[in-house]
């Protein structure tokens, strides 16, 4: 018989997420990092900084995901949803351990504006499972159709070189498409243009300010 968890329950589990999502070297890891097919390249200082600024974002995208979907599991109706948002969040997980990792490896570190980005993405997704769990799913499947645009943009941009790199954002699109799928088979409402528009325009925003701080 499984346990039933109560809102306490769920609030000391989503605060112990959150802080093992914001420390560095916390996120336990399923899957190692997919190995590059090539040798990696010696970069110049100013393609390892670019490669690592890119990076940066994508784990920022990630530390967002964490926080939407443990929004989400938090309001989420339906045990079945909730449970949806779960697993999801611990596929993300490994997106993160990746991303940080490959950021420290390139001599950098991660966004400094984090904890921002975790607090709105968390508001948003509690926001979108208290009206409906459609509508959750609808979110979680258009965010991901953000996040696929922008993968895609950066293995355009990555050094030719950065082999670890573009094999680790190669992964995650393949990752991250999946679970667009997966929320839309389940039941999430296709967002319009409009809805769309203003999110690229979110991404946007936090792509820029997490590139360079």
């Amino acid at each position: 018989m499984s346990r039933q968890y109560s809102l306490i329950d769920n609030l000391i589990a989503g605060a112990d997420r959150a802080l093992r999502t914001l420390t560095p070297g916390t996120q336990p890891v399923n899957r190692e990092a997919p190995e590059p097919a090539v040798a990696e390249d010696s970069l110049s200082d100013k393609e390892r900084k670019h490669a690592a600024g890119l990076m940066r974002v994508n784990h920022s995208g990630e530390v967002c995901a964490q926080a939407l979907y443990q929004g989400q599991a938090l309001t989420a109706k339906l045990p079945a949803v909730r449970a949806e948002m779960e697993v999801a969040a611990d596929e993300e997980i490994d997106h993160l351990a990746w991303c940080e990792t490959r950021i420290r490896d390139l001599g950098s570190r991660p966004s400094l504006l984090n904890p921002v980005w975790y607090g709105l993405s968390f508001g948003i997704g509690a926001a979108a499972g208290k009206i409906s769990d459609k509508i959750s799913l609808g979110f979680v499947a258009a965010t991901e159709q953000q996040v696929c645009k922008h993968l895609e943009s950066h293995l355009k941009k990555l050094p030719e070189g950065d082999t670890p790199s573009r094999a680790i954002v190669a992964q995650m699109l393949e990752d991250e498409a999946k679970h667009a799928h997966t929320a839309l088979d389940a039941g999430g409402s296709r967002f319009p243009g409009p809805i769309k528009t203003v999110m690229t325009g979110v991404s946007k925003l936090m792509t820029e300010t997490s590139y360079r701080i």
